[in-house]
């Protein structure tokens, strides 16, 4: 089963846990991450001599390594997300907001995570102010214009897919001289590998088993996987750097008792996930949030009961 909905890391882990279901889940994050990351410096790579290496959870996956050729590109990566920074601070210091402050970066928050924890992050700013404390604060309004989080990005992408779709439908039903090509999504190379043996790799999302040692066993965890007729089998990491895993870990708790809770429709477990939210935790009393997820539990109605996967 390629499960390619968020929250991915939670919907996987569900179906890996809770049933017999082969599944890995995908997201097309990894693949775009360090030419994303070179286009954001303004520093020119041949795609064939760049090498890289990624591995984390989903949303939230280190850039461990880039290369050309050999030569290490971070050293210099890191001076020129320094110079973006800096120049940006000095048009607007800190604290301050006006109209004649230049557009920040559009990926401020990862040049901010690469600046203070040392690496590189798959996910875009907008998703990765989600997931840690620092960047969207109900006191501090300033910040969002400061770091470019554009909190309507989602509406807006729906409205365009929605749009996209439309047109999308009338290509598919109505040009009789369609062609296709691969894109940089998986789906399609992980059917092919596992008919026909030929090997393919992909970054999946997969129980951790000991893959990534500094995390969880049972977490679900975002690295390189070999694809044949084997199916999806997931490659060997090694321990992630302290602060990257500490990251990491601070929504993995969250994933991992939302997941208990979808299975054993234990309600305080919901609570205890969402006590746990860096997010939350950030803005929120235990009371407070307790008393959301009360009106949530309200608006959506009883827990249905747990279906009996196969």
């Amino acid at each position: 089963f390629l499960n390619c909905a968020n929250p991915r890391a939670m919907v996987t882990g569900a179906l890996l846990k809770g049933s017999r279901v082969r599944t890995v889940g995908l997201c097309h994050s990894v693949q775009v991450c360090a030419r994303t990351l070179l286009e954001e410096v303004d520093l020119p790579v041949k795609e064939e001599d760049l090498n890289w290496k990624i591995a984390g959870i989903n949303h939230m996956a280190w850039l461990l390594e880039i290369t050309e050729q050999g030569k290490d590109l971070y050293p210099e990566i890191k001076r020129r997300a320094e110079h973006i920074l800096a120049t940006q601070e000095e048009q607007a210091p800190m604290g301050t907001v006006g109209e004649k402050m230049n557009p920040p970066h559009p990926d401020t928050v990862r040049l901010m995570i690469l600046k203070h924890f040392g690496y590189y992050v798959t996910e875009s700013s907008e998703h990765n102010a989600e997931y840690t404390p620092y960047w969207i604060k109900s006191h501090r309004p300033e910040l969002i214009d400061r770091f470019a989080i554009p909190l309507d990005e989602y509406p807006r992408r729906c409205r365009h897919q929605r749009e996209e779709w439309s047109r999308l439908r009338e290509t598919l039903t109505k040009n009789p001289m369609l062609t296709h090509a691969p894109s940089i999504e998986y789906a399609a190379r992980i059917m092919e590998a596992m008919e026909t043996g030929n090997p393919f790799r992909i970054h999946g999302n997969i129980l951790n088993r000991g893959l990534i040692p500094n995390l969880p066993e049972d977490a679900v965890v975002e690295v390189p996987c070999l694809v044949d007729r084997n199916g999806v089998q997931g490659c060997y990491v090694g321990p992630l750097p302290i602060q990257c895993a500490a990251l990491n870990q601070t929504n993995i708790n969250v994933q991992q008792l939302t997941i208990e809770a979808a299975l054993t429709q234990k309600r305080d477990l919901v609570y205890q996930a969402a006590f746990l939210d860096p997010r939350c935790a950030s803005e929120l009393t235990l009371d407070e949030i307790r008393s959301l997820c009360d009106a949530l539990f309200e608006a959506h109605g009883e827990w249905l009961p747990p279906y009996n996967y196969p």
